[in-house]
């Protein structure tokens, strides 16, 4: 038998997304074991949530290193102590150095709510109602040196409704960013997914834009052929 894939994620905050894949796993929608939670905040909520699912945890704090560098270097290391295939960002909210990012090239994923190439960085959704846009939602992307520059893999969309606040709109959003997580990581474990210069091929056939969530793909991560929809 296999060995079942193995996942690093990465989180800063309350650690919802981690619970979702987690939840996607438990549910035996997602053929994947979370070996390890890391995190670079001891008070952020995804550790206590992981340790609750028997996840192992590890806490590495910035403020305990003489630089970025150092840091990064102690990072790898703990993250290849668990050989994962995936390396998940879920609410990292650290911008990693160029060098460390290559180390994991095409294995490293984000999750980001906007519509990339759309508000990369941070206040998306006040960003979106500043722009008078009628559409939001979330884009998980491989990561790459520039801050969410890389090559988007798989969308979710929503309307904007005229009486959102950023609010509104994150609470709206948050829900869809569950599904959406869950189903790319089974896409990219059941399909060859690979980053080629900044294309992605699936099963050697190359994309031309973002999947899109309930069109393209589905929870499950399958890929909807048109005479499916």
């Amino acid at each position: 038998m296999s060995e079942v894939p193995r996942l690093v994620v990465l989180a800063s905050g309350r650690g919802s997304n981690f619970q979702a894949i987690q939840h996607a796993i438990e549910k035996q929608h997602l053929e994947a074991e979370i070996a390890a939670l890391i995190s670079d905040r001891a008070a952020a909520g995804a550790l206590d949530m992981a340790a609750g699912h028997g996840v192992d945890t590890v806490c590495i704090q910035p403020r305990h290193f003489p630089d970025r560098n150092a840091f990064e270097r102690t990072l790898l290391t703990a993250i290849n102590g668990f050989s994962p295939r995936w390396v998940v960002l879920a609410g990292f909210m650290r911008v990693l150095g160029a060098d460390f990012v290559r180390h994991y090239d095409g294995r490293m994923i984000n999750i980001h709510p906007s519509l990339l190439p759309r508000h990369r960085g941070l206040h998306t959704h006040r960003r979106v109602l500043e722009a008078g846009e009628r559409e939001h939602g979330a884009s998980v992307h491989f990561v790459t040196p520039a801050l969410d520059a890389g090559p988007v893999i798989a969308q979710a969309r929503m309307p904007v409704a005229e009486n959102d606040t950023p609010d509104t709109l994150a609470d709206r959003l948050l829900p869809l960013e569950h599904r959406l997580y869950p189903a790319t990581l089974a896409l990219l474990l059941a399909h060859r997914v690979e980053l080629r210069n900044e294309d992605i091929c699936i099963d050697g056939q190359t994309i031309t834009s973002p999947l899109r969530l309930d069109r393209d793909l589905d929870d499950d991560g399958r890929l909807v052929r048109p005479g499916d929809r």
